[in-house]
């Protein structure tokens, strides 16, 4: 069985995600920063001292570096790069804000952009974080930062990942990140996007 970190405030499993994690394949361990989520560890991602170095396959962030003040998003990568194997790989999924701020041009910024199994969600809890969670005291769901697609490219490069790919799902205002600590060639990278990746 290969290993799974799961990282940030979402589902309790992998089960709904639309990567293809294969659970007779992965082992999932659960890391979150917040209790009520019942990860099996509680721990803040720019700390992970309770997971070893080099003993992840794979690390899955998921919608996780929004939730960081901008100058923790460099330790967090740090992290996650530690925690993997030398041939491992980390995926991140985060809010597109380009796609995101093309509503707030049109002047839609708190008009639904779609609806979630939490209800109707719109710019403003995109970009700021889910207002009804917070109005009801869970403010881990606040987001402090924000990427494009270059700005998460260049972000993941500078914390040392050497092969990257990005997806944008604009229906959903996400993407989808794949970086590897190691150097792979063109088709090494885009097999692994083919394998993890939603389609």
């Amino acid at each position: 069985m290969k290993k799974l970190l799961h990282v940030g405030y979402g589902p309790k499993t992998l089960a709904g995600i639309p990567a293809r994690f294969d659970p007779a394949e992965w082992e999932e361990v659960r890391l979150g920063i917040n209790p009520a989520g019942k990860p099996d560890t509680v721990g803040s991602t720019i700390d992970m001292a309770a997971v070893e170095s080099a003993s992840m396959d794979a690390v899955f962030s998921w919608h996780n570096i929004e939730h960081l003040y901008p100058h923790d998003v460099p330790l967090a990568l740090a992290e996650f790069r530690r925690v993997l194997k030398p041939d491992g790989f980390l995926v991140v999924v985060c809010p597109d804000l380009q796609e995101v701020a093309r509503l707030v041009a049109e002047d839609k910024l708190t008009e639904a952009a779609y609806t979630s199994p939490a209800g109707p969600i719109a710019p403003l809890d995109i970009i700021y974080g889910h207002r009804p969670a917070m109005a009801s005291g869970n403010l881990f769901v606040a987001h402090r930062c924000g990427f494009t697609m270059k700005v998460l490219v260049g972000t993941l490069k500078a914390a040392g990942f050497q092969a990257i790919a990005v997806k944008r799902r604009p229906q959903a205002f996400d993407m989808w990140a794949i970086a590897s600590p190691a150097a792979l060639d063109k088709d090494q990278l885009a097999g692994l996007v083919g394998q993890v990746l939603p389609g």
